[in-house]
């Protein structure tokens, strides 16, 4: 799977951007991520955090998660 970044202003209106987004030929789902929202960057934590379980290493998965709910914290 392949995918695409695409970076916008506050002013786009990112539903009618996704709509768009999905009329084209081969795109399968859109999904529209706020960096400056710290449940987007739990969101990414947990979706690697599926292999991690899988190899038992949660000491990087502990460690991920506070360096994310710490990072969002000191801004």
């Amino acid at each position: 799977m392949k995918y695409l970044k695409i970076h916008t202003d506050q002013k786009v209106d990112l539903e009618l951007l996704q709509n768009a987004i999905l009329q084209l030929k081969g795109v399968i789902s859109v999904e529209i991520i706020d960096e400056e929202n710290p449940e987007s960057e739990l969101k990414k934590a947990f979706a690697k955090t599926k292999e991690q379980l899988k190899k038992g290493d949660y000491e990087t998965l502990v460690n991920d998660i506070f360096e994310i709910l710490t990072k969002n914290n000191s801004k």
